[in-house]
């Protein structure tokens, strides 16, 4: 007479392939991530906690010297150095310019800049630094 033997099927689930691959995406979105790359001066404070992301930097300062990411530029050259990055770019319906104006700069020259976006029909974001 044969007799069969049962072979019992685990039901465990095995946790550390899991850790290893949230490890690596974890590494993986830290290495791809964009940071904001604006000289330290002194910004307007705002109580909003929204946070965008930012692909496109230029900064003014008080003196109305403008930079683009990170790069001196005169004013009349911003839109040609933001449309030759944005023709780069592989997604540019998520191409976002950040204006980081310092405190007391006039708002004439923000505005120069928020027009430039409209004309390249791209978001544009005012830096600010949270209130107290």
């Amino acid at each position: 007479m044969g007799l069969k033997k049962r072979n019992k099927v685990s039901a465990e689930f095995s946790m550390s392939s899991l850790t290893d691959i949230i490890f690596l995406l974890l590494i993986f979105f830290m290495l791809t991530a964009n940071f904001v790359q604006i000289d330290p001066f002194d910004l307007p404070t705002s109580d909003s906690k929204t946070v965008a992301a930012t692909s496109l930097v230029v900064t003014i300062d008080k003196a109305g010297i403008y930079t683009y990411q990170g790069n001196p530029v005169n004013v009349r050259n911003i839109e040609r150095s933001v449309r030759r990055d944005i023709r780069d770019m592989e997604d540019r319906n998520s191409v976002t310019l950040t204006i980081a104006a310092q405190s007391g700069v006039p708002f004439n020259n923000v505005a120069k800049i928020m027009e430039v976006a409209g004309r390249l029909r791209i978001k544009a974001i005012l830096a600010t630094q949270p209130s107290t």
